[in-house]
């Protein structure tokens, strides 16, 4: 290999793949896009959902007529959003030759053993070529005038699996300037094939965001930018490469989709030795890492939740985990803006099987009501300053290097199931600590490592992309700061022709370089060092040792309580099995399994259980082990005098209010049962229900709850509205 041109390259790459160096950027203004959901199909009345913002997905989806399909959904009051796949979408015109009269497969992502990755039939994962992108921009141009106001462009996603097709070989050429090398040659020829890999969607993104932009102020209009994504912990997991953080750098870029569901958050993990499922755990941790790669740089947050998810499971199944991803998006009170869910069509008209039976059935009536008071909800959900329960201020330090890593495998080095990153979460996690993550691309942001006290990283599972990034960490300690550094160093990606170890530099791994800034010579069996006015605690152990077996992270633990309590001096570590936040009137909690002790959560009432499709108002919420909860809290209701609705399965328009009447406007899919409860100043006389038509409905179902002034009122749903009026 050429090293000269590699190092180049290297240097080149530095600011992009390594850290934002500006400083922080205005948070965004309201929009009143609070709510959204993507959807490929027309509107229909059977999943006409009521959020601020249908994402109609697709200019060849759901047979083609993409302006049809927009005009339906804008003619049903809806602000009209696109969302098409950036590595992936139905363009087999693309690839098959009707698009320009040329074939295009050799831009498909390629496996050693010459097989294409395949998305669906005619189409693969994409190598996006500049003819790629090209044809991107036609799609785009044509969302555009249709009159869509943003675009997204979703799961830049390119397989560490792939990379031995011709265009990626093309590409690495162009990149590197030397003949293409097999990824599986070496760990450097893995890490130089996953950097491009990475460069080429960031540049893809960069491009069509960029045309976007210019083609959108051609026409008098600024359509916005977004990227809907995994998290960096799924993608790291599931070994794809993509740009991540790095795409606060980029302009233009409006924002993220925080793509978060069941079927990433299921993926088994260790801890305490038992590899399973731990989907509360795992959907926590993707949020929250979500979270910091956007927080400091101002950009717009959608957090995604799915009812159901891709893979064919039962609708017991759904729910129980819907409630824990729902759970784990509300306990970041920071974020407001929610992808309600993706395909409402595939929710509310797919078939199912239900827990030990083998025929499929439409959605439970209970589980719809339950999921629309969800969802209902999510359009009232405030901005809280309020903070999850538990101890604040331990992160995890996290890098894109983390995606370069997973595949494959070199000189015997496994890291099963990304385990040296949850070694080093999981144990704290489960201790009902809130734990952070920190993104190492943000460090040069001002707010980046304001509220950390205890920082933990290891480089057994990530590299630094820039030494930048240690004069920053090395600045911190010595102001207060520290740090707790997890790693043997022994992995075969130290040694990768890196900026560590050319240039003149010639260390043997990156953490001496980290030393070396924080003034450390480090001594054997020594554990501790102090740095100016803060910390240095070195755990000469790989992160994943922690987990893969039972009971190896006691000493951890209470290393990182010590440095937190001595050396942070930031107040007692909080051991406890569940986390609860009061968010306005909600309360959200989670109590944790596998934790401390098996003591249940009793949260006081009156609360309103919203997980319960009959929105019962309960003295007291008990939650147990491996349970969550979502409650509207009656003790926090401003006023009983003022008649207003507290929850329901549809959305409330035109709200008239008087001394002694109430009436309102409200809509949900059609086929579906309504359950609302509303706050009154005194037990009602007469209520009338009154659909679109004049009629009124006789099938209504209601009981007053004394205690608490508050009316549940059950119906059928109707999308054209049915008319509310009750009487004292």
């Amino acid at each position: 290999m050429d090293l000269k041109s590699r190092v180049a390259f290297f240097l080149s790459g530095a600011l992009l793949l390594g850290m934002t160096s500006h400083a922080q950027l205005k948070a965004p203004k309201p929009d009143g896009e609070k709510t959204a959901f993507q959807i490929a199909d027309a509107w229909a009345a059977d999943y006409d959902v009521r959020s601020d913002v249908a994402i109609v997905y697709g200019i060849n989806d759901a047979g083609g007529d993409f302006e049809g399909r927009v005009k339906s959904w804008r003619d049903k009051g809806y602000k009209v959003h696109f969302m098409t796949g950036i590595a992936w979408g139905e363009y087999q015109d693309y690839f098959t030759g009707k698009y320009d009269g040329k074939t295009h497969w050799e831009d498909g992502q390629v496996m050693k053993n010459g097989e294409t990755i395949w998305h669906g039939k005619d189409v693969p994962y994409v190598v996006p070529s500049a003819t790629y992108l090209t044809y991107m921009k036609e799609l785009v141009k044509r969302a555009i005038d249709a009159g869509v106001t943003a675009v997204h462009l979703e799961e830049p996603e390119f397989w560490a699996r792939a990379g031995y097709g011709p265009s990626f070989k093309k590409e690495w050429e162009k990149q590197y300037g030397f003949p293409w090398i097999a990824q599986d040659e070496s760990p450097e020829a893995t890490y130089l094939s996953s950097k491009l890999k990475y460069q080429l969607y960031f540049n893809a993104l960069k491009e069509v965001f960029a045309y976007v932009r210019s083609y959108s102020q051609s026409k008098g209009v600024t359509v916005k930018c977004y990227v809907p994504t995994h998290s960096l912990i799924n993608y790291s997991s599931w070994a794809i490469v993509s740009p991540e953080a790095s795409l606060a750098n980029l302009e233009g870029m409006d924002g993220y989709i925080a793509q978060v569901w069941t079927g990433t958050s299921r993926e088994p993990i260790h801890f305490n030795g038992v590899l399973k499922e731990r989907v509360f755990e795992n959907a926590f941790l993707e949020y929250g890492s979500m979270v910091s790669m956007t927080a400091p740089t101002g950009r717009k947050m959608f957090f995604l939740t799915d009812p159901i998810e891709d893979r064919r499971q039962t609708w017991d199944d759904y729910k129980r985990n819907y409630e824990a991803t729902f759970t784990a998006q509300l306990l970041y009170p920071m974020v407001a803006s929610y992808e309600v869910m993706p395909w409402p069509k595939r929710i509310y008209l797919g078939k199912f099987k239900m827990e030990n039976s083998n025929e499929t059935q439409p959605i439970p009536r209970t589980y719809a009501t339950q999921m629309q008071v969800m969802v209902n909800s999510l359009n009232d959900m405030p901005l809280s300053s309020n903070q999850v329960s538990g101890t604040k201020g331990i992160d995890i330090l996290l890098a894109n290097s983390m995606m370069f890593q997973r595949f494959p495998t070199h000189k015997g080095y496994e890291d099963p199931q990304l385990s040296n990153f949850y070694g080093m979460v999981m144990p704290l996690l489960k201790q009902g600590i809130p734990v952070g993550t920190v993104h190492m691309e943000n460090l040069g942001l001002d707010q980046t490592l304001k509220n950390t006290k205890v920082l933990i990283m290891s480089y057994a599972n990530m590299k630094p992309m820039s030494p930048v990034s240690h004069e920053v960490l090395a600045k911190w300690v010595k102001n207060g700061g520290v740090l707790v550094y997890v790693g043997r160093d022994q992995d075969p990606f130290q040694t990768v022709k890196e900026w560590w170890n050319t240039g003149g530099k010639t260390y043997k791994a990156p953490s001496e370089h980290l030393l070396e800034q924080l003034g450390i010579k480090e001594a054997s069996g020594k554990q501790s060092y102090a740095v100016g006015k803060g910390k240095l605690y070195l755990l000469r152990r790989d992160p994943k040792e922690l987990v893969l077996q039972a009971s190896q992270d006691a000493d951890f633990i209470s290393l990182v309580k010590n440095a937190y309590e001595t050396d942070a001096k930031a107040g007692k570590v909080i051991s406890k099995n569940h986390f609860l936040l009061q968010r306005g009137p909600y309360d959200i909690a989670a109590v944790l399994d596998e934790s401390v002790g098996d003591a249940p959560l009793r949260i006081q009432g009156p609360v309103v259980d919203l997980f319960d499709p009959a929105l019962p108002v309960l003295p007291e919420k008990v939650v147990k082990p491996g349970q969550q909860a979502y409650l509207y809290n009656l003790t926090r209701l401003k006023s009983k005098k003022e008649p207003v609705v507290l929850c329901a399965a549809s959305r409330v328009y035109e709200e008239k209010k008087g001394k002694t009447a109430y009436s309102f406007l409200t809509k949900s899919p059609s086929n579906t049962r309504n359950a609302m409860r509303m706050v009154l100043p005194a037990e009602p006389k007469t209520i009338t229900l009154t659909d679109a038509g004049g009629q009124k409905l006789t099938d209504v179902q209601t009981a007053w709850h004394k205690e608490t002034n508050t009316y549940l009122v059950q119906f059928e749903n109707d999308s054209k509205g049915i008319r509310v009026e009750v009487n004292w």
